[in-house]
């Protein structure tokens, strides 16, 4: 007997019990699909998550006082970032493309009867570069001269603008209120896909002294936002910002009053995360396909005793052991394999279905899918080992006697 001729027979064996050939194959196709369900989901939000990063800007550096490393400390513990770090830096890095102070906070903003609280971000115009905002929907980014001049102009991030005006209005020219200050919109950002606290859509751009001097009346810095000339030069430009800031920020005992993040190091953990989550819920998923296993282990056994006076007649007949071992084990693996391509298009509809109530992009796993096919393939093949050399080593005699 030929593979064509045993797999034929394989299937017929298979769906002489239709019903419990399917509940037997349900273990495998849950598992199959949930693996490539759980990896494209996770390979989607890994995808969603770099895009957030970014989108945040390109080679940024972000330089945070130290009370934002977590906790509260004492006030002497707690110097904040001063302005004239901004232009030591600036001379101290020559690596460094663009830089400016930043502060911010949440306000409530108003137009005509609309209200809505957002984020309030002080910056110097360089900021749209930093930020890689830069693409305008409408009008134009405050200048230095506004920056001098500490002038009441304002640049709408897209949700700021939506949500206060509408995407039909034209906001440019039009005074808005913020913390009941009035306000001119010079420009209007255009759509990013930002989201969370973050999120650069959901933002108002002011210039740095009308927010320090006339709107939140502060004196110090909340960061220092930094465009780094070269991605692959940023570790070093990482190391010259600290060792200059480290000269004027240090408290007695010599620690840095201060914590500088790198964009790098956000998207490294970032992907860490993800991958980790990814095997986690695959891992999970795979438990199914175990169970799966053992089903099928069940059922070849119950269709060997079954089947023993099949065998019996077989060996009769001049039937090899390893034909009857390889027949049996031909039907575990068919099995499996039929349940795996179940599984295959059951994982790839749920991974389109549940990535777009997540709003995640849909990404289905090539290796993913070979992966969990191969794994399918070898649960059949390692559990229905078993089955197969019980049948291939019963006696003739003895298999024709059976009742």
């Amino acid at each position: 007997m030929n593979l064509l001729d045993s797999i034929q027979t394989a299937l017929r064996a298979v769906s002489a019990n239709k019903l419990r050939s399917f509940l037997t194959m349900l273990g495998v196709v849950i598992g199959v699909g949930s693996v490539i369900a759980m990896i494209g989901i996770g390979e989607g939000t890994k995808r969603k998550s770099m895009e957030q990063i970014e989108v945040m800007g390109t080679n940024m550096l972000m330089v945070f006082p130290n009370w934002r490393r977590g906790g509260v400390g004492l006030a002497s513990d707690m110097p904040t970032l001063k302005e004239e770090d901004v232009p030591r830096l600036k001379k101290d890095v020559p690596l460094i493309a663009f830089i400016t102070g930043s502060v911010g906070s949440r306000a409530m903003t108003k137009h005509k009867s609309t209200s809505y609280m957002t984020q309030i971000t002080g910056g110097e115009p360089q900021i749209a570069i930093i930020r890689n905002a830069t693409k305008m929907h409408a009008g134009h980014w405050y200048t230095f001269n506004d920056e001098a001049k500490a002038n009441r102009v304002c640049v709408l991030g897209w949700v700021a603008f939506t949500e206060l005006f509408g995407e039909n209005e034209n906001a440019v020219g039009t005074m808005i209120r913020i913390k009941n200050e009035t306000f001119e919109v010079v420009g209007v950002c255009a759509y990013k896909g930002g989201t969370g606290n973050w999120n650069p859509d959901d933002q108002i751009y002011i210039p740095l002294a009308t927010a320090k001097h006339r709107l939140l009346g502060r004196r110090d810095l909340d960061m220092i936002m930094i465009q780094g000339r070269n991605s692959e030069l940023l570790p070093i430009t990482q190391q010259q910002v600290e060792d200059s800031l480290a000269k004027k920020r240090k408290n007695a005992s010599g620690e840095p009053l201060f914590r500088v993040m790198n964009q790098g190091d956000w998207i490294e953990t970032m992907k860490k995360q993800t991958q980790l989550l990814s095997i986690l819920l695959a891992g999970i998923a795979s438990i199914s396909l175990l169970v799966g296993g053992i089903g099928i282990m069940n059922i070849m056994l119950v269709s060997v005793t079954e089947r023993t006076r099949e065998i019996g007649l077989r060996k009769a007949l001049g039937a090899k052991r390893e034909s009857i071992l390889g027949q049996f084990l031909l039907e575990s693996v068919v099995m499996c394999s039929v349940g795996g391509f179940i599984g295959i298009a059951l994982g790839t509809v749920a991974v389109f279905a549940i990535s777009g109530l997540l709003k995640v992009p849909p990404l289905v796993n090539s290796q993913a899918i070979l992966i969990a096919f191969g794994f399918s393939a070898g649960v059949g093949l390692f559990f229905g080992l078993y089955p197969a050399l019980r049948a291939s080593r019963l006696e003739p005699i003895e298999a024709l006697r059976y009742e």
